[in-house]
């Protein structure tokens, strides 16, 4: 692991290096902690939950009461909140919500015509532990047109609150995804780096972890300094 008090220009360079060749950057859980670039910040989109789901946990893949499961590539999606220092905020709430497998959302808004997943959940949140630990479990989204002219890579929503920060919102996106390259709201991220610090590259799961499922990494940074 690289010393804390690696100079801010160089952690800029090394990971602007990962954001080039084709964005198949891996979001590595132990360099950027050690880098500490601060999670930029993106927009919530127009498909937040106008109503949160009575079901409110941290699997989206099952509805409490009923028997199905969702359609799609389950995924798993864990990592930690910490601060600038590396030190983890417990205790943070994480929100996400995302397009299900048909890449529709659980939203009045959204009214194209693909199917509703009535055994997805759309929305959930979870709680960090002590050591700033999330988890759920998530299906993996496909793209989708935003307009005629323009398609969102997949991608999964945050907002993430807790003390000594202001309510992050941001985004999480998938290495290789085609549509990276042209999207509006990624490439609004100015600096390559913060960029990089976005795209996860998912893997397979471990023993303990279903091995129909994919793993995606995704630490969390809230800019409330060091």
């Amino acid at each position: 692991m690289k010393p804390v008090h690696t100079p801010l220009s160089r952690r800029r360079v090394m990971l602007a290096s990962l954001a080039a060749g084709g964005l198949a950057a891996v979001h590595s859980t132990p360099a950027l902690a050690a880098l500490r670039i601060a999670t930029p910040r993106q927009t919530a989109g127009p498909f937040y939950p106008a109503t949160k789901p009575l079901d409110q946990d941290n699997d989206l893949t099952a509805v409490r009461g009923k028997s199905g499961r969702a359609s799609g590539t389950p995924l798993h999606v864990m990592g930690r909140v910490i601060d600038r220092a590396g030190r983890p905020v417990a205790g943070a709430v994480v929100e996400i919500w995302q397009a299900n497998a048909h890449g529709r959302y659980h939203h009045p808004r959204d009214r194209r015509n693909v199917p509703i997943d009535p055994y997805f959940q759309g929305w959930g949140h979870d709680r960090t532990d002590d050591g700033g630990a999330y988890r759920f479990l998530t299906i993996r989204p496909p793209p989708y047109p935003a307009s005629a002219d323009w398609t969102r890579p997949a991608h999964i929503h945050f907002a993430i609150h807790g003390p000594g920060f202001e309510r992050l919102i941001t985004q999480m996106y998938f290495a290789g995804d085609p549509h990276l390259a042209s999207d509006r709201i990624f490439n609004a991220i100015a600096d390559p780096a913060a960029r990089a610090s976005v795209v996860v590259a998912p893997t397979p799961p471990g023993a303990d972890l279903s091995p129909a499922a994919e793993v995606a990494t995704f630490d969390i940074v809230p800019d409330r300094g060091a």
